[in-house]
């Protein structure tokens, strides 16, 4: 099995990677959505970290959401959306798996580069689905990278028809 990380996506869809990272950068604080012991979802706020070709989830020791990501890896991500109801830069959300780092030298590094303070758990993301949500005219614009497919794009209008696909890119 291969991990799919930040430096994946993004050397597969730069322009894209880079409008997703600017998005998160507006604001420190996200919220991240995990699976609690009984299958039910947890929600939770939590800074993000993009550095080294990997998205990084910190958190502190023993907090509920580093155990269930212990548990069951599976996490959804969405930006804050900040004040207002425009979202000017639209609405994005990352799914995947966390994979937890225990190595102590690493883990001591990453503090160090970060002035994280010890005990802290650390994950990063191994991306299943990122997604940007916007409004372009009088369409809303949903653009989805998933790895095993890449980048589509879909317009839906304020009206009862259909979404509309975008054409793929051509290579050339």
């Amino acid at each position: 099995m291969t991990h799919t990380s930040w430096a994946v996506f993004e050397q597969a869809e730069p322009d894209f990677a880079a409008a997703v990272r600017a998005r998160f950068a507006q604001y420190p604080h996200h919220v991240l959505a995990t699976l609690r012991k009984d299958g039910s979802p947890r929600v939770a706020g939590l800074n993000v970290d993009i550095r080294g070709g990997e998205l990084w989830l910190g958190m502190m020791a023993g907090s509920m959401k580093a155990r269930d990501l212990q548990r069951d890896p599976r996490f959804a991500l969405h930006t804050n959306p900040g004040e207002g109801e425009s979202m000017p830069d639209g609405d994005v959300r990352i799914s995947g798996r966390a994979v937890e780092l225990v190595d102590p030298p690493e883990l001591h590094r990453y503090a160090e580069e970060t002035e994280t303070p010890h005990p802290f758990h650390l994950f990063y993301a191994d991306l299943t689905e990122v997604v940007h949500i916007g409004v372009e005219g009088d369409d809303l614009v949903v653009r989805t990278w998933l790895p095993e497919h890449g980048l589509r794009t879909q317009r839906r209008g304020n009206d009862d028809e259909p979404p509309r696909e975008d054409p793929a890119p051509t290579a050339g």
